[in-house]
């Protein structure tokens, strides 16, 4: 098992690698590691920055010293500029999540470059950093968002864990799904923007322990990617 896992894992980040993606919620480890070597993990945020909720999370993370890769809204940007440099400040990976969070089942690839582009300017101008890794809302893969992604020199990023903290699901459950989900190379998704009133931060006050005794290192997307 522990081979079919790593070459699995191996034929995921090569696709990754091409610019292509995977199906939404697959479970699936996607790097490949030698034995013996620390097992990673990435933690992303979606939806930022909050004023209510983004602050909380990284004191959290400061706390336990863990670096995550925050995919960001323009609009949001817009309202909480100071967050997205404190983001960057403490060591964090941005990552582009469009404008206006747009549904992007019939968006064509042009409309989307636009938004893509109005983003990364914004990073760039508040923050100095450029991001090279994109996260199309909702998971939504299409032609269009493909060739958006690769006029924009972006690399796809979906998620083997959904948390479903933007359901409200209860922190129990959370801890659960990770518990149950996790494995070497695996991508966490979490919000720090939700519509009501988020079980996140409570949430990874929890899981992140726990990973941490299971022996896992926190690392960046980016990171993972390598």
């Amino acid at each position: 098992m522990g081979l079919i896992r790593r070459r699995i894992g191996a034929l995921l980040l090569t696709i990754l690698t091409l610019g292509l993606t995977l199906p939404r919620g697959n479970a699936v480890p996607i790097t490949a590691k030698e034995n013996g070597s620390p097992k990673r993990i990435a933690l992303t945020f979606d939806d930022g920055p909050s004023t209510r909720y983004t602050g909380e999370i990284l004191d959290i993370l400061k706390e336990y010293g863990v670096k995550a890769t925050f995919f960001t809204v323009g609009v949001n940007i817009e309202k909480a500029p100071d967050l997205l440099r404190r983001i960057v400040s403490e060591g964090h990976e941005i990552g582009n999540h469009t404008y206006s969070h747009p549904h992007l089942q019939k968006m064509d690839a042009a409309t989307l470059a636009e938004e893509l582009a109005r983003t990364d300017a914004l990073i760039r101008r508040v923050a100095g950093v450029s991001p090279t890794l994109f996260r199309p809302p909702e998971g939504v893969v299409t032609t269009s968002v493909k060739a958006a992604a690769q006029g924009g020199g972006y690399r796809l990023v979906l998620w083997s864990i959904d948390t479903r903290d933007w359901a409200l699901n209860p922190v129990s459950d959370i801890l659960q799904t990770v518990k149950r989900e996790a494995s070497d190379g695996d991508i966490i998704l979490f919000h720090d923007w939700v519509a009501g009133r988020s079980p996140t931060p409570d949430a990874l006050r929890q899981v992140i322990p726990w990973l941490i005794a299971e022996g896992y290192e926190f690392v960046t997307v980016g990171q993972l990617m390598q």
